[in-house]
């Protein structure tokens, strides 16, 4: 069995009106420090998103999302990305009242920070489909009356 490494994770969140409170999960940012990891993965909901808040400019959201990425691998962004990967993680996650939030850090344990990744994008992020979930979390069980 592989080691386990600790890791940190926080979830990207959409705040259109922050006095209202009311956000759409947007991604998340996960960081392994002894796996040398920082990395970020969004699935944006924009139908969701416009639902919760027609009057906002999407194209401006996901033109702020699609920094987060680029903060986590450094090099193209700026001061910023001239930072470790540790005070990168923590300018990322640092409260502000934006449009653009993240939720507390979380901890966990896992073999592969890639996979905890893919998982936790999935069971935070993602939308089950319609007729709810399967056994991991992200797929088709269907409730019939005729059953």
């Amino acid at each position: 069995m592989p080691e386990l490494a600790s890791f940190d994770y926080a979830i990207v969140r959409v705040v259109p009106r922050v006095e209202r409170e009311e956000f759409v999960n947007a991604g998340v940012i996960l960081f392994c420090r002894t796996r040398g990891f920082l990395e970020a993965r969004l699935a944006l909901d924009s139908a969701r998103l416009a639902t919760l808040a027609p009057h906002l400019d999407l194209a401006a959201v996901e033109r702020a999302l699609a920094v987060i990425p680029l903060v986590c691998r450094g090099a193209a962004a700026g001061p910023i990305g001239q930072l470790s990967q540790a005070e990168r993680f923590h300018w990322l996650v640092a409260p502000r009242s934006a449009i653009i939030q993240t939720s507390p850090v979380h901890c966990g344990l896992c073999a592969d920070p890639a996979v905890a990744l893919s998982h936790l994008l999935a069971t935070t992020v993602r939308m089950p489909p319609p007729g709810g979930e399967t056994e991991d979390g992200i797929g088709t069980h269907v409730h019939r009356a005729d059953a």
